[in-house]
């Protein structure tokens, strides 16, 4: 006889490695945009980029097209974990996410809290990249 909690237990299926490194991209993705959403509410940031000021010093079209190099690789990779080859997702996960938390590690001194939450936050997203990616299964 069946009790009530084994007729509704729920089952658990695994995801597939790609599904989570994929999640974890978006994730990664979502945390930069919304830090520097947030970042604009900062006293003094909107004069500031209204003056010619840009995220690494004054704006300009490379410093421009190199931030937006930076961010748009963590977003296509949110499609590349799923579309590319299985070595070469896993060396691209591998080397981009500890670029990535190096680079975010480099921008977190001094920060305001908020900045300091969401790249702590995107430190461990990219840990755990590199972690699922390095434990690649061989077959």
């Amino acid at each position: 006889m069946q009790t009530r909690s084994s007729r509704t237990a729920l089952t658990d299926p695994p995801l597939p490695l790609r599904l989570k490194l994929s999640a974890l991209w978006a994730s990664l993705t979502f945390c930069y945009l919304y830090g520097d959403y947030f970042g604009l509410y900062r006293p003094g940031k909107l004069k500031y980029m209204l003056d010619g000021g840009g995220p690494m010093g004054p704006s300009s079209q490379g410093s421009l097209l190199f931030v937006a190099l930076l961010l748009v690789v963590p977003g296509l990779m949110v499609f590349l974990s799923l579309a590319l080859p299985a070595r070469l997702t896993r060396w691209l996960g591998i080397g981009l996410a500890l670029f990535y938390a190096a680079f975010v590690a480099l921008t977190m001194p001094g920060a305001w809290w908020f900045y300091l939450a969401y790249s702590s936050i995107e430190i461990v997203l990219c840990l755990l990249i590199v972690g699922l990616s390095w434990r690649w299964p061989r077959a």
